[in-house]
């Protein structure tokens, strides 16, 4: 989606980048929080900032790039303010879940047992520090180059290539551990 570069967005431009970006605003804003009541607060914060913000907006980046950076600083301000009454709740929602929190339930076991292993992995993914677990889900979930991800993080593209690689040895270390003890 483009966004024309203007002052001001209207609510149709608002409802648009909702349903376009919402869910990937919220499942970075979980990942960042691990905490769903907070990752609820953090997206609409973070459209309410790009509606006052737009002005702001110079294309330089797209879009998505963008409301993801403010995802971020949105995000990181919430952990900071509540650094002692943060509650980590797993199992309530997880990344791959919408904005609306429905579930289908699977139509056959197979379909179940995809499901459990994609759970486990996404542990292993969110068990990892904020430093490999950030670039990670920006490169495989969201889908972002290395460009784009340096310029949410602020870190040289040689540090998000080096922590994205090192996301992923950690990530399938912890996964053998697991599937070994099966």
């Amino acid at each position: 989606m483009q966004m024309q570069h203007s002052a001001e967005l209207n609510i149709s431009d608002i409802r648009m980048l909702m349903e376009s970006y919402g869910e990937d605003v919220w499942n970075y804003a979980y990942v960042i929080t691990r905490n769903t009541y907070t990752a609820d607060d953090v997206a609409q914060d973070v459209f309410i900032k790009a509606y006052q913000n737009v002005a702001f907006f110079r294309g330089e980046a797209s879009v998505k790039t963008w409301l993801l950076k403010i995802t971020r600083n949105t995000a990181l301000s919430y952990l900071k303010r509540a650094y002692l009454r943060r509650v980590v709740l797993f199992g309530v929602r997880s990344p791959g879940d919408g904005l609306n929190g429905t579930m289908s339930s699977p139509s056959a076991e197979s379909e179940y047992l995809k499901r459990e292993e994609a759970d486990e992995l996404w542990q292993q993914v969110l068990k990892l520090p904020g430093k490999f677990r950030d670039p990670l889900v920006l490169s495989v979930h969201h889908q972002l180059s290395i460009e784009e991800i340096s310029g949410i993080t602020g870190l040289s593209p040689g540090t998000v290539k080096s922590r994205i690689y090192r996301a992923k040895k950690k990530v399938a270390a912890r996964w053998e551990g697991v599937n070994d003890d099966e």
